[in-house]
C-alpha cells in the first residue's frame, strides 16, 4: 500500500446518504404543496434528473440548468400547474436540512482526520452542501471544501482538479486518492487527474473503468490506509 498524504472525499452517496435526503426533500416538497408523489412521478423526475446530471458531466449544461429546469420538465410532462424554479428552491431547502449520514462515516472521518489531510470535491448546490455539512458538523474533519458552482467546473473535468491541487498545500499527486462513489465523476476523475482511486461501491456493482481500490463500507478504509 502506498503511503498517501492527501484524501479527497466526494459528499453525496459516500459520507452522506443522498437518496435519504433526497427522497425527505421531495417528500416534504410535494406535501407543502398538496401535491401527491406517487413511485411513478418519482421515476419520470428521476429520468429527468439523471439526465440532466450527465450532460452537465459532460459539459454540456451548467449547474443552473440542471436544477432550474429539472421541475419545470416534470410538471410540463406531468400537466401541473406550479412554478418549477420556485419549487426547486424550496426542495433545496429541504435537501439541505436532510443530514443522513452513510454508516460509519463519522468514525472514518474521525480516524482519517488524525492521519492525513482530508478534503471535499463535490458536485452539490453550494448552499445545501454548505449547510449539511454546518447541521452534521463535519467542517472540522476537513482542510478544505471544493465545490464545482464555485470552482466553475465539474467532476471529471481536469480543471476541476486543476483547481483544487493549486489550492491545496505542499499537493503531490504520488500521495493523493480520491473516494467516491460515482464512475463518471468520481473514478473518471480521478484518472483524469492522474491521482490513485479508491471507489465506494456498497451494491457490489461491476466497474467499467480501471480502479485501484475497491471497498463496500467505509470502516474497510480503517485497514486499508
Amino acid at each position: 500500500m502506498k503511503e498517501y498524504k492527501t484524501l479527497l472525499f466526494d459528499i453525496d452517496g459516500t459520507l452522506l446518504d443522498f437518496k435519504k435526503a433526497e427522497d425527505y426533500a421531495m417528500h416534504k416538497t410535494f406535501s407543502d404543496h398538496h401535491l401527491e408523489l406517487t413511485s411513478e412521478i418519482f421515476e419520470i423526475y428521476e429520468e429527468i434528473n439523471s439526465k440532466l446530471w450527465k450532460d452537465f458531466e459532460l459539459g454540456l449544461i451548467d449547474k443552473k440548468t440542471v436544477v432550474y429546469t429539472r421541475f419545470v420538465k416534470l410538471f410540463k410532462k406531468l400537466g401541473i400547474n406550479e412554478d418549477g424554479v420556485a419549487f426547486e428552491d424550496e426542495y433545496q431547502w429541504n435537501l439541505g436540512h436532510g443530514t443522513y449520514l452513510i454508516k460509519h462515516a463519522i468514525e472514518i472521518l474521525e480516524y482519517l482526520s488524525k492521519k492525513y489531510d482530508l478534503y471535499v470535491v463535490t458536485n452539490g448546490v453550494a448552499s445545501t452542501q454548505y449547510n449539511r455539512l454546518k447541521l452534521l458538523d463535519l467542517n472540522k474533519y476537513f482542510k478544505d471544501i471544493f465545490i464545482s458552482e464555485e470552482i466553475g467546473y465539474q467532476k471529471p473535468k481536469i480543471e476541476f482538479f486543476d483547481y483544487c491541487f493549486r489550492h491545496i498545500e505542499h499537493f503531490d499527486k504520488d500521495t493523493a486518492l480520491i473516494i467516491g462513489d460515482s464512475l463518471t465523476s468520481d473514478m473518471q476523475g480521478g484518472i483524469n487527474a492522474q491521482i490513485d482511486t479508491c471507489w465506494y461501491n456498497p451494491q457490489h456493482d461491476k466497474a467499467s473503468i480501471k480502479i485501484d481500490y475497491i471497498i463496500h463500507d467505509l470502516k474497510e478504509l480503517e485497514n486499508m490506509l
